[in-house]
Parts: C-alpha cells; sequence; structure tokens
C-alpha cells in the first residue's frame, strides 16, 4: 500500500553507521526540498549477518535483498542503497527513481605511521575485501600481501592498531560522509586505482506504482550522476559480473562526451579507456565491455576474483 499525501515516509536502511550517515542525508534533502517528513526503519541485511567474504556469498545483491523485500511488501516506502552495491538486474515492481550527485569517487589509504601505499616494504599486509582493489593493489605493488577483512568502516580501521595489517583500503566517500577522511594517508588516483561501478553514489529505490513517491524523488536526481553510472553498470552488465568481482569503472562527462575508463581481472590488470555520447551511456558501456571481453580480462573478471591474488587470515570477520 502506498503512503497518502503528505504522510510521513518510512525509509529503509542498513543498520551500519555508514548506512545510517547516507541514509540521514538522504531523508533531510527530502525534508527539505520536497517538504516530506521521513522516519527512519532499521533493518539486518543478508550481508550483515553473515562475516563470511562476499565474494563468497556471491556478493550482488547480499546488502540489499531484504530491503527490497520490505519495499514489496509495503514495509518501507523508500530504501537508500550504496549504488556499488545494487545488482545490475533491474528488481519486478522497484525502480530507482533517484541517483543524488555522487560523493569522491577514490580510494583511500590509512596506514600505520602514515606510510604511503610506495613507502611500504616489501611483504607489508594491506587489508581489503575487495578483489577489485586486491588486484589493481597487486598490480601497481606486486611487493605487498593482500589481508582479507570485513566489518564496517571502523573495523576496518582498528585492524591496523590490532596489528593484523599495515594499511588499509577504503572508499574515500565512506569516510567523508563519517567525518573520518581526516586519518588517510593518501587518495588513490583513479588513473591508479579505478573505483568500483556506482562508487561514491547511492540509488534511492521505491515501489515504480508509487507515482507519488517517484515524482518526489525526481528532485534528488543528478543527471551526470546517472549518466556516468548507467555507463559502468551496463559494462558489468555485458561482463556478467557483479559488485564482488575484479571490475573498476569511472564515466566522467566532458561537454557532450562520457569518458569510460576500466580496470579489469589481474593481475596483470587490463586498462581502457572508451569514449562516446553523454546521452547514450549504456551504448558505451557494453562497447567497452566487448572490447574487454575480447582479452583475457574478461575471463577473469566473470570469475570474481583476481587470479592469483593470496588472501591471509586476519583474524577478523572478512
Amino acid at each position: 500500500m502506498n503512503p497518502p499525501a503528505g504522510a510521513v515516509l518510512r525509509l529503509g536502511t542498513r543498520r551500519s553507521p555508514l548506512a545510517l550517515n547516507q541514509s540521514r542525508g538522504v531523508a533531510r534533502a527530502i525534508n527539505r526540498q520536497c517538504g516530506r517528513p521521513v522516519e527512519l526503519v532499521e533493518i539486518t541485511s543478508a550481508g550483515d549477518r553473515t562475516s563470511a567474504p562476499l565474494a563468497s556469498l556471491g556478493g550482488t545483491g547480499v546488502f540489499v535483498s531484504t530491503l527490497r523485500s520490505a519495499l514489496v511488501r509495503g514495509v518501507i516506502d523508500l530504501a537508500v542503497h550504496s549504488l556499488k552495491d545494487l545488482p545490475t538486474a533491474p528488481a519486478d515492481g522497484l525502480t530507482v527513481a533517484a541517483i543524488p550527485a555522487r560523493a569522491d569517487v577514490r580510494d583511500a589509504v590509512i596506514s600505520r605511521d602514515r606510510t604511503p601505499l610506495a613507502g611500504l616494504p616489501a611483504g607489508a599486509r594491506v587489508g581489503t575485501g575487495s578483489p577489485r582493489r586486491a588486484a589493481q593493489l597487486l598490480d601497481a605493488f606486486p611487493r605487498l600481501q593482500i589481508v582479507q577483512i570485513r566489518g564496517n568502516v571502523q573495523t576496518r580501521i582498528d585492524t591496523i592498531a590490532a596489528g593484523r595489517v599495515d594499511a588499509v583500503i577504503l572508499a574515500a566517500a565512506g569516510l567523508g560522509r563519517l567525518d573520518l577522511l581526516s586519518q588517510a594517508t593518501q587518495l588513490l588516483d583513479p588513473s591508479l586505482m579505478v573505483p568500483a561501478p556506482g562508487q561514491a553514489a547511492l540509488a534511492v529505490e521505491c515501489r515504480s506504482d508509487d507515482e507519488a513517491v517517484v515524482s518526489m524523488l525526481s528532485a534528488l536526481e543528478d543527471p551526470d550522476t546517472r549518466a556516468a553510472v548507467t555507463a559502468e553498470r551496463a559494462l558489468l552488465t555485458a561482463l556478467e559480473a557483479g559488485c564482488s568481482a575484479p571490475v573498476g569503472a569511472l564515466a566522467e562527462r566532458y561537454g557532450a562526451d562520457l569518458v569510460l575508463r576500466v580496470a579489469a581481472g589481474g593481475p596483470p590488470v587490463v586498462r581502457h579507456v572508451a569514449s562516446g555520447s553523454v546521452a547514450a551511456p549504456a551504448d558505451l558501456g557494453r562497447a567497452a565491455a566487448d572490447h574487454l571481453l575480447n582479452t583475457s580480462a574478461g575471463l577473469t573478471a566473470r570469475e570474481g576474483g583476481p587470479a592469483g591474488t593470496h588472501y591471509a587470515s586476519s583474524g577478523v570477520g572478512s
């Protein structure tokens, strides 16, 4: 059942500090731009109930399925997702009604003694739960060791003080939203570490037949971000890869053109840059995927993990 006009909107969110921060930001924007009151409904997702590596859970959709079920059942009226966690296949009866302007797309390094990656000694342990980050890191710095970690942002940072790792790689956007960006040792240029498709962007999803909410959420839409993530996610779809695959993709607008930078597979990582019309972002993503599928990167991307990567035990939730 859709909410009556003017009723308090129930916004579903995961319980993690980052998810709550993101959802509160969207709630404030709805209240400010649309004049509608919003209450948060905290929901524990399937991905929050396990410490298993995301790749072993299938990766794609593990954090969104419970929220989507609540939407379909009418328990909530809208949900906020990290777009990089959202499956590329549409969900029956649901629509991504708004994609707000994305935050900083870069990955950030936090290290002991604020040592940058280039200064870490051979065998230094870098924590990440992302096959994409692992592949690109080992491609650029093969002397380093990857330690698989999971948990919320602060839990990952705490693995440094606990002595389990010498550094961690996290999304700059998440650190910024939690006021933790000052802890970053360095921000990695996308030419070195291509971010995940949809990284730093949010997706606001609601029921397709709730025309009033769909119309209202259009006030939060950023067309340039929508075009960019459409290209990035079209690439994933064509590669038949999920959010746990070692695929980085970043599209940026330059006038009437959209430039898509891709890094896939690895190590060695295959890199590719393609451009197309900002009016046809999905075509650009598919064209880039066609190029990758004619290389070894296409196969590696589908496998969901960087070839030859060694994951050492960290003693924490992965």
